[in-house]
Order: C-alpha cells, then structure tokens, then sequence
C-alpha cells in the first residue's frame, strides 16, 4: 500500500465521520431519536416559514422563464445553459409547476389545485415543497462530505462482493442504501443522481439504486403505522419491511423495465466490472483505504467544496422543485377529486379476496392511490376496522417506493435514467411482489 501523509489520512477520516454522522446515525435531539441533517433542514423550515412560499414561487417562476428563453438559445457546456435548456416536455412541466404555484398561494382557480389536500399538501408554509428546499440547502452542501473525501471509495470496494452478485450493483451503492434505510429516501435519490452525473454509476445501476433503495426512513415508518392505530406491531412491522425490500432488491434489477437500462456511463462509457477489481497484493481493506485516501488527497481545496455545493444545491432547486409540484399536484387532484384510483384498484379486489384479507372492497384503492402519495393509504386505510387489512396497507405503503408526491417526482427531476412509464411499472411490479410476503405474515399475526 502507497505512503500517505497524515493530513491526507486527517482529510479522509474527519469530513467521512463528519458526513456519516450528518446522514446516518440517528441521535437524541429534542428529546427523540432523529438523523441531524433532518433535524437542521426542520429547524431551517420552521425559520423560513413566513417567507418559503414566496422563495419557491420565486424559484419556479425562473425556472419556467429560464427555460422558456433557453428554447431559443444554443446548447453550450456552461451550468446555466445546462441548468435552463431542456427538453420542451421539461419546460413545459417547468411552466405548470410556476402556474400550479402562482394559483396555490394566491388560491386562484378550481380549489381542486389549491386545496389542503392537493397543492397546498406540497406549497404550504409546511409542506413538502418548503421542507425540500431547506433539505436540498443543507444535501447540497454537504453530500460532498459523504462523496468527496474517500468514505464511498473505502466500503465500496469492501462491498462489492455482497452488492455485485446479490443485486448487481458496485459496492458504493451500500452507502446511498444505507443513508436511505436509515436517514431519508430523498436525500439516497439526491446522492444517487450526483453519483451517476460524476460517472460513478451505469444509467442501469443510477435507475436500479434510484428505484429500488430510495426508501422511506425508519422515522416516517413509525409516523404511518401511528396513522393507522398499530403502533405495537412496529418490530415486526418493520422486519417485514426489511423482508420485502430485500426481495424486491434482488428481483427487480433482473426484470423489465430496469433490466432493459443500458449498463453504459453518462458519457458512453460501458461497464467496467475488471475495475472493482484489486491486485493480488492487496486485500479489500487495504485496497479501499489506498483509494479512498487517493480521493481524499485530490479534493483539498475548500473553495471548490463549496463552489460544487451551491451549484448542486441550485441544480436541485432548478430542476427537481417543479417537477414535485407539477407531477406531485396532479397525482393528489386525481386521487382527491376523481375516482381513478378507485377503478384502478378493483382489480385488486379479487387478489385481496384470494389472500384473505377482510374489507377487500375498502383496502384495494389504498393499493394504487399509493402511486400519488405515500402517506394517503395510511389515511385511507385508518377507518377499516380489520387490524390485519390495516397492517397490510401500512406495510405496502411503504413497500411500493414510487409515489409521485416524492421520490417519483425527485426521479423524475433528477437525471437517472427513468420515466413516468418505468416508474408506473416498477410500483404495479413492487405491489404484486410484495403482495404474498406481506399477505403471509398478516396471517401468522392476526
């Protein structure tokens, strides 16, 4: 193993304990368990609330307009001209995301747009919407502590053997799982889709980790089985929920559509699997250290740490908001106002009935109204009467992943390689595979 300096070894190990216990390792704060980065972007929230509105209206409308003046011009390698020019379906969904967000706060139009329940759920001072742009402020600065200084390097080489064959991923991919299962599933989506820009990631692996690993966190579980009165079951709740992430992470990347992705780098490169190799002098450890020390000495300039962040943090703004406005309101005005998710899940009655789960009629709309927002089947779903139908939504609820209102709506404003028709079949595919499992174990408690 090369010789490294002390302050290389200093710059490796501090910003990774730094970035590992920002993202990672729940603490007592405020007298309950909580990941401090979440902590910083609630407390960031609760001072912006009086002005957040107005900053993401702000920030939509330039957007829309940026992207619009950005049809006519040329297309340069410069981060504003990469920032605004786009695609004309993205400016046109920039466009809705500034006109859904001109009527919410100014509760012009049908009240379908602006009501509690649909837009306003994502704009108000304490929505999604304002809750993300205090967390993109504080991923966007800070990710570089996870990504720049070696960490990702050290434990994907060790991990390459468990992620390559089970799930066939490079070891890296751990940590965005990790800082998902634990910390957030917004923030795994945002590592993800700076790891496959810089090159790290196959477009198949960007989509597969994006996908299949950007879980809700333990803490938001906790908030859904609290929703539906089953605050007792949450160890074997949550076991299931392990049980069928697992499975579904090993199914998944061998099936369509995420099989079908190009296993081919953001710049053309293909896969490379002699890479995650290491000479037969070196051991995993010892070969992770050496290149993660060998990241860590190339980034030693602080002003560009910083100069990445805000460029990270405004190509989040730019980017990601309006498509959680403009996907996320739709999704909510659908499942409030109509009754699509309602006929979409009568097919899901039979497949309930066969299973044995009681009020199938009640539970089959919650199965697909999961695709406009998370949390919806748990509110739904909280006036069965049946315990086991109640266990059974709170647990696929979380299971299902892509709901617009969120995580689709960050894939879909991201540059991972997925489209609303890959994301529409991955959540029908991760229902139906989930279905037995959990079916199964409502059984064996109920």
């Amino acid at each position: 193993m090369k010789k490294f300096s002390l302050s290389t070894w200093l710059l490796f190990l501090l910003p990774s304990i730094v970035g590992v216990t920002l993202f990672m390792i729940p603490v007592p704060i405020a007298g309950s368990s909580q990941i401090p980065i979440a902590w910083l972007a609630k407390e960031l929230s609760k001072i912006l609330e009086p002005v957040v509105q107005w900053i993401s209206l702000a920030t939509l409308l330039i957007a829309a307009i940026g992207s619009l003046v950005y049809l006519f011009i040329p297309k340069k390698n410069t981060f504003v001209n990469n920032l605004f020019k786009v695609s004309i379906f993205w400016t046109i969904t920039r466009v809705v995301g500034a006109i859904f967000a001109v009527l919410i706060i100014f509760q012009l139009g049908p009240e379908a747009i602006w009501s509690d329940n649909t837009g306003a759920l994502l704009l108000s001072p304490d929505g999604l919407v304002s809750s993300l742009f205090s967390l993109f402020l504080f991923a966007g600065l800070l990710l570089p502590l996870l990504l720049n200084f070696g960490l990702l390097e050290f434990f994907g080489t060790m991990m390459v053997k468990v992620m390559r064959p089970l799930f066939k991923l490079p070891g890296r991919s751990a940590v965005d799982a990790l800082t998902s299962w634990v910390g957030d599933g917004t923030i795994g989506v945002l590592l993800t889709s700076r790891q496959y820009e810089e090159g790290y990631y196959t477009k198949k692996e960007a989509a597969i980790i994006g996908s299949t690993f950007s879980v809700v966190s333990i803490t938001f579980c906790i908030v859904v089985l609290e929703e539906v009165g089953l605050g007792t079951y949450f160890v074997p709740y949550y076991l299931t929920v392990l049980l069928c992430g697992i499975v579904l992470a090993f199914i998944m990347p061998r099936i369509y559509p995420l099989a079908n992705k190009e296993d081919k780098h953001i710049d053309g490169r293909p896969l490379d699997l002699d890479a995650e190799k290491y000479p037969d002098s070196y051991n995993a450890v010892s070969h992770g250290l050496e290149k993660a020390l060998e990241m860590a000495d190339k980034n030693r300039s602080v002003s560009k740490l910083f100069s990445d962040g805000f460029k990270n943090v405004i190509d989040m703004y730019i980017g990601v908001t309006p498509v959680v406005l403009a996907f996320g309101t739709t999704a909510l005005m659908l499942a409030e106002y109509t009754s699509v998710f309602v006929i979409l899940g009568k097919p899901f009655e039979p497949l309930l009935m066969l299973f044995g789960i009681p009020e199938a009629a009640a539970a089959a709309q919650t199965l697909v109204v999961g695709f406009a927002d998370m949390f919806l089947p748990s509110i739904l779903g909280g006036s069965i009467e049946s315990e086991m139908t109640r266990f059974f939504i709170a647990t696929m609820s979380v299971t299902q992943l892509i709901y617009m209102s969120e995580v689709g709506g960050l894939l879909l404003g991201s540059k991972i390689p997925v489209n609303i028709k890959d994301l529409i079949i991955i959540f029908l595919l991760r229902t139906l595979i989930s279905f037995p499992i959990i079916a199964l174990v409502a059984h064996l408690l109920f």
